[in-house]
C-alpha cells in the first residue's frame, strides 16, 4: 500500500473574513494540519489541490486574488505538487492522476472542503479509477445549503455527505484513527 495526502481546496476564501466561509473550517484545517505533519514525519506523499475560478461571474477564489491561496495551516512545501483545477472533481482536467500513477500510489487519504462538493466529487472520481479511498471526516468542512424553502445546517450537510461516501468509496474515519494506523506502520 502506497498512501498519498491529498488536502483539498484548503484555502483562504473558506476562512474568516474570506469570500466563502464555511462552517468548521478551522478545525478541519487544524486535524489536517495534524495529518500533514505525520505524512511529511512518515515520509509520505503529499499532494495539494487548490481551486481556481475561471467561470464567469465568480465570487470566491479568483486569481491572483488572497482568497485563492493555500491557507497558511496547510502550506505546501517546494517539493509538494499543487495541482490546479477548475471543477470539484480533482482529477477532471488536471494532472492528478498522472502524478500519483508515476509515484505509483493506490491509496488517498482525503481532506479540504467542501464536503458536499469537492471532497465528494473527488473521492468518488478517486474510487471509480480504482484508489482505495480514506477520508478523514473531522478534517473536512462544508456550509449550510437551502433546498427550496428549507436551510440544511452544515452538521448535517457534512454528516449526510461522509456516510454517503462511508459505503463504497471510502473508508471514513477521525485523522487520529489515520495518525494512530500510521504509527502502527
Amino acid at each position: 500500500m502506497k498512501n498519498c495526502l491529498l488536502l483539498v481546496d484548503l484555502q483562504n476564501d473558506y476562512f474568516s473574513g474570506g469570500e466563502m466561509e464555511l462552517v468548521g473550517i478551522d478545525n478541519a484545517a487544524y486535524n489536517a494540519e495534524i495529518l500533514l505533519r505525520k505524512f511529511r514525519k512518515e515520509q509520505l506523499q503529499v499532494i495539494h489541490v487548490q481551486h481556481v475560478s475561471i467561470n464567469p461571474g465568480a465570487v470566491f477564489f479568483l486569481p491572483d486574488s488572497y482568497g485563492v491561496k493555500i491557507n497558511q495551516a496547510v502550506t505546501p512545501l517546494e517539493d509538494e505538487p499543487v495541482v490546479i483545477k477548475h471543477f470539484p472533481n480533482s482529477f477532471r482536467e488536471t494532472k492528478l492522476l498522472d502524478l500519483l500513477q508515476k509515484q505509483k500510489i493506490d491509496t488517498l487519504t482525503i481532506c479540504g472542503a467542501m464536503s458536499h462538493m469537492c471532497i465528494d466529487a473527488t473521492t468518488r472520481a478517486a474510487f471509480d479509477l480504482g484508489f482505495t479511498c480514506v477520508v478523514a471526516e473531522d478534517a473536512c468542512a462544508t456550509r449550510d445549503l437551502s433546498f427550496q424553502d428549507k436551510t440544511i445546517k452544515a452538521d448535517k450537510v457534512h454528516a449526510a455527505f461522509m456516510a454517503a461516501l462511508s459505503n463504497p468509496y471510502a473508508e471514513v474515519v477521525s485523522s487520529q484513527d489515520i495518525v494512530d494506523r500510521l504509527n502502527e506502520g
